[in-house]
């Protein structure tokens, strides 16, 4: 094999032949991405890149047990691998026995491609958007708004080996539009925003059209106190909340009595009914639009990965079950530790079970309550009860006797997303969604909108 070879798989490949540890996983992230970004109804920039990240995990057995090192660098070469490959090593030789240790994962299927070249995207991705795009941008300019965004299209390939026989690959599609629009005076705003995996399902033009009904509703301006509120939040507001919910449900640290889901006295929450709707809460890598990684890709470890269990199979999980709690997450090492059954974190999240109804059907409904656009700036106040606190953002809007009569001020909430889960009155249709505070993170989200009877807006806010 040449020393300059550059192929991802001959990369791994040459990096677990020069391991002089006792196990070794390699992992080469590929990532591709293309975007364009544009303001005021005009394209500003666009560009493409391309780029590498090389992760090597060397373990190394001792008298006290098996220790790891991870190191991971960018822009690595062949010519780079041998000292990628030490200082893991080292890493390892320098460390403690790691308390997630576990056997090396084996006996998963090479996937069929892992020789293949890397997936990638190019500008070719917009070919369908950018038109419908420069459409928008006309009709905006027309009814005297402007239009402020971006699109972001990335495809990362991931290979996997392991000193154990593990040859693992997966492309992962993602894409995002996020766009603003904003009256001439700057007074008014409105956001939408989408994910997909290749742009061919989004349509700019009828995401215009909704900015443009936000914006006329935002004409009468409405001041409201702080207070609690009947509150209608879409799909992007409920994602992000259960995302940060999700990110929070490791067993063993609900099981040790730190988080949300620890029962009072010890032990943890699973089999508890969290809500009295219907809702099913579940991840799967094989769901038709969210397809995500069918394995655990581990680049450290940490309260809901493992190194160790790099290459492990991921199947349908179901977190919440009819309003129940069913699964937390965990690894090999804290399912053992804590009794619980293994679940792997998934990289998409759905909730299901609720009405098939539309967000303006429910609007309908209601006599008087806030409808909300999206949610921002979310931090964690209390472990205990997972609460958290955030702003609201372009757009929170009154609505009366069915109809939106105008915008409201902006506010801070304080709020726990499991508490929100057990008041809430009704859930809508579960659709795909993007959530906005997280979107640099996590992309593919289905959710559906909820209707909360009282939600703590504990202070007014000036934010836009």
């Amino acid at each position: 094999m040449s020393a300059r070879t550059n192929k991802p798989h001959e990369i791994v490949e040459r990096a677990l032949e020069m391991s002089r540890a006792d196990g070794c996983v390699v992992i080469a992230d590929e990532h591709s991405t293309a975007n364009l970004r544009w303001a005021g109804n005009a394209l500003t920039t666009n560009g493409v890149t391309r780029g590498r990240t090389l992760t090597v995990v060397a373990t190394v057995d001792g008298a006290q047990g098996t220790a790891s090192g991870v190191v991971s660098r960018s822009a690595v070469t062949a010519d780079g691998l041998e000292s990628l490959v030490r200082a893991a090593e080292a890493a390892a030789r320098g460390a403690g026995p790691a308390e997630d240790a576990q056997p090396l994962v084996t006996g998963v299927p090479q996937s069929p491609h892992f020789m293949d070249a890397p997936a990638e995207t190019s500008s070719a991705v917009f070919t369908d958007f950018a038109p419908a795009l420069g459409e928008s941008f006309a009709r905006a300019h027309a009814g005297g708004r402007e239009l402020y965004g971006f699109a972001n299209h990335e495809v990362v390939s991931t290979y996997i080996g392991t000193s154990t026989g593990l040859r693992l690959r997966h492309d992962q599609p993602s894409g995002t539009l996020e766009l603003n629009a904003k009256s001439p005076d700057r007074t008014r705003s409105a956001w939408a925003g989408c994910s997909t995996r290749d742009f061919e399902d989004v349509d700019p033009v009828a995401l215009d059209a909704e900015l443009s009904q936000r914006l006329a509703w935002a004409e009468r301006r409405v001041e409201l106190p702080a207070g609690r509120y009947e509150t209608l939040l879409p799909p992007t507001a409920v994602a992000d909340l259960l995302i940060y919910q999700m990110w929070s449900s490791t067993g063993r640290d609900a099981a040790e009595g730190r988080t949300v889901f620890s029962k009072p006295g010890g032990g943890t929450r699973v089999g508890e009914k969290l809500s009295g709707l219907p809702l099913s809460l579940r991840s799967d890598p094989d769901e038709p639009g969210l397809e995500t990684a069918p394995f655990v890709i581990a680049h450290a470890s940490g309260d809901d990965a493992s190194v160790f269990d790099n290459g492990l199979p991921l199947k349908a999980t179901e977190w919440i079950r009819d309003g129940e709690l069913r699964r937390l997450t965990t690894t090999r090492h804290s399912a053992a530790l804590t009794g619980l059954p293994l679940a792997p974190s998934i990289g998409n999240l759905i909730l299901g079970g609720g009405a098939d109804r539309s967000l303006e059907e429910m609007v309908a409904d209601t006599g008087r309550g806030l409808l909300l656009t999206c949610l921002w700036y979310i931090r964690e106040v209390d472990p205990a009860t997972l609460l958290l606190t955030g702003l609201t953002r372009d757009g929170v809007y009154l609505v009366e006797n069915g109809e939106v009569t105008g915008e409201v001020n902006n506010f801070r909430f304080n709020e726990s997303p499991v508490d929100l889960l057990g008041r809430a009155t009704e859930a809508g249709r579960t659709e795909k969604t993007l959530p906005r505070e997280w979107a640099d993170w996590f992309t593919r989200a289905a959710m559906p909108s909820l209707r909360v009877p009282d939600f703590n807006m504990s202070s007014v806010s000036q934010g836009v």
